[in-house]
């Protein structure tokens, strides 16, 4: 990626997060609450009326809320795996219940569970997984956090052969017209996002 693309994509990245910083705990808690509404009903049309696992992570401060999902999933009976950043910036994964304590990361500036950690075998066997993003086109590019955690889990994926439904969550004002967001060789695209006004499949994505 070129020098004036990879300023694009900070540029982009620090408008939103400016924007987001703006939110009220009124608005992060009307999102949260409908993210856990339109999550859980993708999910549900995945696990085909059965038990799942998803993969979901925790969202902090004024990202978008994921904790209302995690407890929605998890009340309807499904398995919630929440990542840990590892060296390499690697993912493991450790299922959620209520209750497990947190704590601040030792790579990232997220909280993460504590208890026994699962590989990406474990995560790959996932009916969904719900990825972070700042940013989402309608080609499907992704911002990330900056880390590249996820893009690296989802090529481990890529090389397994495993082909899992995935949506990225934003909010609404973060989905951008197509071409908005340039892709490195290395990025993975998305296929859908979750945001507070729904699930939406991007078209023209794998």
């Amino acid at each position: 990626m070129t020098e004036h693309q990879t300023g694009a994509k900070d540029g982009i990245r620090t408008a939103h997060r400016a924007r987001r910083a703006e939110l009220s705990p009124a608005a992060l808690e009307k999102a949260g609450s409908a993210l856990a509404e339109h999550g859980t009903a993708w999910a549900g049309a995945l696990a085909d009326g059965t038990t799942a696992t998803f993969c979901v992570y925790l969202g902090v401060g004024v990202e978008p809320p994921t904790l209302p999902l995690i407890q929605a999933l998890h009340a309807r009976g499904h398995r919630v795996l929440l990542p840990v950043c590892e060296p390499g910036r690697e993912l493991s994964w450790v299922f959620w219940s209520p209750g497990i304590p947190f704590a601040r990361s030792r790579y990232a500036p997220v909280m993460e569970p504590d208890g026994p950690r699962h590989g990406p075998d474990v995560a790959g066997g996932a009916s969904g997984l719900f990825i972070p993003a700042t940013a989402v086109d309608l080609s499907g590019n992704r911002i990330g956090q900056g880390g590249g955690y996820y893009d690296k889990f989802l090529g481990h994926l890529d090389t397994a052969g495993k082909h899992i439904p995935l949506a990225a969550v934003i909010y609404d004002e973060e989905l951008l017209p197509a071409g908005r967001i340039p892709a490195e060789e290395f990025d993975r695209p998305v296929p859908a996002v979750l945001t507070p006004g729904g699930f939406r499949v991007l078209a023209g994505t794998p």
